[in-house]
């Protein structure tokens, strides 16, 4: 039981790191803040998003391969891949779509930003105790 508690607590602290690295009060904000990673190395891109990595090491730790391990490796898989669509359409692409131009400038709210917390620390909960 220590070692559940142990690695939600890395888990917490991880997605804190997260947090605070994509802090903004926008989407065009926090696009802009992900692109400075990416412009200077798409690895260090991925490096700044250590959940990924830290719930693929814990699903094989504990051999949890079950519905709320895969489901937050896709959803952590989707986020990954969003955010590298919309630095290639803010960047890369002569014209962005309206409608993402118009998500762009919406503001990002305090429980916006928490959902990842209290989305993907109970899922990795229930992940390793079922």
């Amino acid at each position: 039981m220590e070692t559940v508690i142990e690695v939600i607590i890395i888990m917490i602290l991880l997605e804190i790191f997260e947090l605070y690295i994509q802090n903004a009060n926008t989407l065009k904000e926090m696009v802009d803040n992900l692109y400075y990673y990416y412009n200077k190395n798409i690895f260090l891109f991925f490096l700044i998003h250590p959940t990924f990595y830290y719930i693929l090491g814990v699903t094989l730790y504990f051999d949890s391969f079950n519905f709320y391990s895969i489901t937050i490796l896709v959803l952590k898989a989707f986020d990954l891949f969003f955010k590298i669509e919309l630095i290639k359409q803010r960047y890369y692409e002569p014209v962005m779509d309206k409608e993402l131009e118009k998500m762009m400038e919406l503001k990002i709210t305090t429980g916006i930003k928490l959902l990842s917390l209290f989305t993907y620390v109970p899922l990795l909960y229930l992940s390793i105790i079922s």
